[in-house]
């Protein structure tokens, strides 16, 4: 057929000089066809990525700036005071701070930004988000292409960076290619800590099963959430360690287990204890053996419980703990990572009575374990926990900004930067990002929002971000600048 369009599609042809036919070509795919390992493959891969003659140009959106940026005419929230700053400008070199410099000093060879004296703030960090499974519904997540299901996250990313949330730390989900796409400056998206797949055991948290899937024929009968790496099951320390050892293998900064019942999923009661002591030690010690930790998803007294005895060290919600079980947490000097649970306008929508019933409960719980955290100093930070909910995905900042109900306005926003920051880098050796983040100081990270109003009065105004925020910065690069020229 090309052959009588004439020569202007003579490439579309497979004769003898196209490449398809080369032997090397050849070659290569009767090795896939008979069964060329899997690292093989990705080793062949990686070298023929290697090659110059791809040609792949840099995306047009966030160029890295190339000389100095000089933000000037602000003030400034540096991530930990209760005050803002003033009579500073903010210098920026490649993806660094470079210097707060005085206020009106003169720097060479350095674009000028007048930020009009509005406030100048780190981004803000979202302690507990899932970057695969927050744009899209539970149905959709278990019966779509997994290529869609990442291509609709690759969208929600860039929604979240312009939210003004520059880091998340993904506690679920399979966003390892995402966050190398981000990272490689390919799609705009915040900076991504990785958990991989949520470690789980058969019955568990993350067992998506249906009924009708029981039972599992062999370790080889992948359900379609364990094939598209949101979830992996695993029963035995044995399992435990080969499935936490693969996510560590896949590049998780920390790992996420499921210690607990929830409202996302049908099966598993709300009171349930899931994995033994011993399963929950085996996932520690093969995290501890990578320098890193494990964070476990856990409501009630019993699984916190358990989850501390078994050096986990950080708790996923929390909110059905008593007393007792919080001063716990304080003495081992554990994380408690918590969400706004409150069962209001902004909360993930469940199907079932039961399920609404259970939220109700944890958004009782909300109130109590907020001040209980407070009452023994326990080391606190907060996420959102958005997921399977398309709709709600916007409400990032208006949802965090509702911890002002029990904190002080400066003290939201310092958990909110540089306190989430802080458990960021326990995952040590593992931290992809090494420089500092949720701080405005020299040698931190460029991720800085400038924002039309004072949030130290008025929190609300993380709250609507496409209107209040009128510059984003992360890694040095603007993703967005509606300031007057």
């Amino acid at each position: 057929m090309f052959n009588r369009l004439g020569s202007k599609y003579r490439h579309f042809v497979h004769d003898k000089s196209c490449a398809c036919v080369a032997p090397e070509v050849r070659e290569f795919l009767a090795r896939i066809e008979n069964g060329m390992s899997r690292r093989g493959v990705l080793k062949g891969i990686a070298a023929s990525l290697s090659v110059s003659t791809l040609g792949l140009a840099a995306p047009v959106f966030a160029q890295a700036a190339g000389k100095p940026i000089l933000l000037r005419n602000v003030k400034i929230f540096d991530g930990t005071s209760s005050e803002l700053l003033q009579g500073h400008d903010v210098l920026v070199e490649g993806s660094l701070i470079k210097a707060l410099v005085a206020a009106g000093e003169s720097v060479s060879d350095a674009d000028v930004i007048d930020c009009g004296g509005k406030t100048l703030m780190p981004g803000m960090i979202d302690a507990h988000w899932h970057s695969l499974l927050a744009g899209i519904s539970q149905t959709v997540a278990m019966t779509a292409d997994i290529p869609y299901v990442h291509l609709v996250a690759a969208q929600e990313a860039e929604r979240t960076v312009l939210r003004g949330f520059t880091s998340v730390r993904d506690v679920g989900g399979p966003s390892f290619a995402l966050k190398r796409a981000i990272d490689e400056g390919r799609i705009a998206g915040p900076r991504i800590y990785p958990s991989g797949a949520m470690i789980s055991q058969t019955s568990g948290h993350g067992d998506f099963r249906l009924r009708t899937d029981l039972p599992r024929a062999s370790e080889n009968d992948l359900s379609a959430a364990e094939r598209a790496g949101i979830s992996a099951i695993a029963d035995g320390e044995a399992e435990v360690l080969r499935r936490v050892r693969e996510q560590l293998m896949l590049g998780a900064s920390q790992i996420k287990i499921m210690g607990g019942g929830g409202v996302a999923s049908p099966y598993d009661p709300i009171d349930a204890i899931q994995y033994s002591e011993a399963e929950m030690k085996a996932a520690v010690s093969a995290a501890a053996d990578w320098g890193t930790y494990v964070c476990i998803h856990a409501y009630t007294s019993a699984a916190v419980q358990r989850a501390l005895a078994s050096g986990v060290r950080s708790i996923e919600h929390g909110q059905l703990a008593d007393e007792e079980t919080v001063k716990r947490i304080a003495d081992a000097g554990a994380w408690w990572s918590i969400q706004p649970f409150l069962a209001d306008e902004d909360a993930n929508v469940y199907p079932t009575a039961e399920q609404r019933a259970q939220q109700q409960q944890i958004a009782e719980g909300t109130v109590r374990a907020v001040e209980l955290g407070r009452k023994y100093q326990v080391k606190m930070a907060f996420g959102t926990d958005i997921l399977f909910n398309p709709k709600g995905t916007w409400t990032q900042g208006r949802q965090l900004a509702k911890f002002a109900r029990w904190y002080a306005n400066a003290d939201v926003l310092r958990f909110l930067t540089s306190g989430n920051a802080d458990l960021l880098r326990e995952c040590g050796a593992r931290n992809p990002y090494p420089a500092k983040l949720g701080r405005i100081e020299a040698g931190a990270y460029a991720d800085i929002l400038v924002i039309d109003g004072d949030p130290l009065q008025d929190i609300s105004l993380i709250s609507d971000p496409e209107r209040t925020l009128k510059l984003i910065m992360k890694d040095g690069r603007i993703f967005k600048n509606v300031l007057p020229a």
